[in-house]
This record gives structure tokens, sequence and C-alpha cells, in this order.
């Protein structure tokens, strides 16, 4: 087996069915492909269409859950010398999304690539104005920095086994991996041409969560960083102007205007309380990070913006 394909699921089964067809879909001709996905409790039809699927099923409870863990279980499990993450909320542009996206693996420019993200015009327009500004048009292989996304990434599954994932992190877990990489030499590459539609559908307080868990992580990736209450006003309003600067060209003023403002009032609002959070995670906390309200599963791994922190975006 030449490529395993992780999915993370809980509750997926709004695009699971989608995505599952676009991987079957893939123009790959170069070895074989086996798709797993490892579900923390579904309670929709999620583990039915898996099975329709031929997927490869595993189980992680809900008290055992972190993002990293249930990583680490399905690259644990796979069979491929190449290891694919993509979240069960992302589709599959093109066909020959997976040959790009493992390309630098297998010619050996990176360990550890990941691909482009974009809306599909539907979702938040702040969303969409991040994921063109931290997914671009153009390739970088290798990329500098460490920034990274596991929605839609590769890894050799000889690095995973070096590395692994970090499972105590709260969120993160694939900026984590890829500081650890590249302080060892190794390197990291963003691939545009493999990218997929990511498909957020987000109560406000579940963006709030997001970005609150990512920022609890990140104080452990990098505990200098820090966020004040000045900060916080300073990046919601620079938000703001940004985003209401581009649906003013775009036209699209009037329907997005409270949206964008609720927006980054949450994502800046959830950085600054995960920032000030250092104590060790409650049960009850927990089960707010990665299960609010029994919604929809997230894992995000990358929020767009967790590098807002630290660049001061």
């Amino acid at each position: 087996m030449d490529i395993s394909i992780v999915i993370r699921t809980y509750n997926e089964g709004r695009h699971l069915g989608a995505l599952l067809e676009r991987i079957a879909a893939q123009r790959f001709e170069d070895g074989r492909v086996e798709t797993l996905v490892v579900d923390s409790g579904s309670t929709d039809d999620t583990l039915a269409i898996a099975r329709g699927e031929g997927c490869r099923i595993l189980h992680i409870g809900r008290e055992e859950f972190t993002f990293g863990r249930s990583l680490n279980r399905g690259c644990a499990a796979a069979r491929g010398r190449h290891l694919v993450f993509v979240s069960g909320h992302c589709l599959p542009v093109a066909s020959d999304w997976l040959a790009r996206l493992i390309a630098p693996l297998a010619d050996g420019s990176a360990d550890y690539a990941y691909g482009r993200q974009m809306g599909n015009g539907e979702g938040r327009f702040s969303e969409g104005q991040l994921f063109k500004k931290y997914f671009p048009e153009a390739s970088r292989i290798p990329q500098d920095g460490i920034f990274c996304n596991n929605a839609n990434a590769a890894l050799k599954r000889d690095v995973w086994e070096h590395y692994a994932f970090d499972e105590e992190l709260t969120g993160l877990e694939d900026m984590d991996l890829a500081r650890r990489l590249a302080a060892d030499g190794r390197k990291i590459a963003y691939v545009a041409p493999a990218a997929v539609y990511h498909l957020h559908d987000e109560s406000w307080s579940q963006i709030r969560n997001r970005y609150e868990r990512e920022a609890v992580a990140l104080q452990k990736i990098m505990p200098d960083v820090h966020i004040s209450f000045t900060d916080f006003l300073r990046y919601f309003i620079a938000g703001v102007l940004l985003d209401m600067g581009g649906s003013l060209q775009e036209r699209r003023f009037l329907r997005t205007a409270r949206e964008i403002v609720m927006f980054r009032f949450m994502q800046y609002l959830g950085s600054y309380r995960g920032n000030h959070e250092h104590r060790k995670l409650s049960r009850e906390r927990k089960e707010r990070y990665f299960y609010p309200r029994r919604a929809l599963y997230r894992e995000d791994e990358g929020s767009i913006e967790r590098k807002a922190i630290h660049h001061g975006g």
C-alpha cells in the first residue's frame, strides 16, 4: 500500500460522501490507496457512509480524544508509506489533488506537505479572506516558516514514526510537528495546485471556541507569544476594516457587514481568552473544546488565522 488517507470524523455525514467520491475519482496510477476513518462518536450517518464506501474504520472515545491522538491512531493503523490527512468537510477541487499533494514527498523535496484551501463562495466572507491570505496561488517547495494545516496535508510515514503528533495539544498539532521538523532541518512544502474546498458551517460560539483552543495550544508551542487586551482590540478593528474594504470591492458589503464584525470579534476574542488560559484542562472544558454542544466537529487544524496571533495579521 503506497498511500493511506486518514480522515478524522465526528458527525461529518453532510460532506463525507462527496469527499469519498472525489477521493475515488483521483487520477493516481503509481500505487494503491486506502482510506481510513477515525471516528470519535458520530451519531449521524457518518459511519454508514464510510462503510458503504469501503473505508477502514477506527474508533476513539470522547474521553480520550485529542486531534493529535486521533491522527496517531490512524497513522499507526495505516499501511501506506505516505500518509494523507484531509478534513471530513473538505472536498478536493481536481482529480489530480492526491498526486500533486504527495509529489514533494515522493521526489524528496519535502517531508511534510500541505495544500491550498479555498471557500466555495457560500461560507463566511472573513474566512474566505483568510483562505486567500494564508493559502496563496503560488506554491512554496520548500517553504520558509512552520505554518502547516492538516485539513489538507501529507506526511512521510517514516517521519511520523520518528516524531508523531503531540497528543496533549488542544489544536495546532500540525504546526507543532512542522516546528519540530524544521528544527531538525527537515522541509515543509506548500502545494497550491493540491487544492480543496474547505466547507465550514459553524455557529459564532463554535468559531470563538476554535480560536480559543488553538490559542491554548499555541501557549505550549510558543510560550513567548502574548495577546494583550489592546492587541485584541487592534487586531479586531484591523480585521474588520480590511474585510469591509474587500466586501466593498466585491459589492457584497450590505450582505456581509454584520457577519464580518461578528466573525472577527469571535476570532480575536477566542484568541485573547485562549492566550490567557494556562490551567490544565478540566473535563468540562475539554468537552467544550472538542464537542461544543455536540455540534458538527471541526478539526481545523488549522484555524487559518492562528498565524495572526504571532504575525500580528
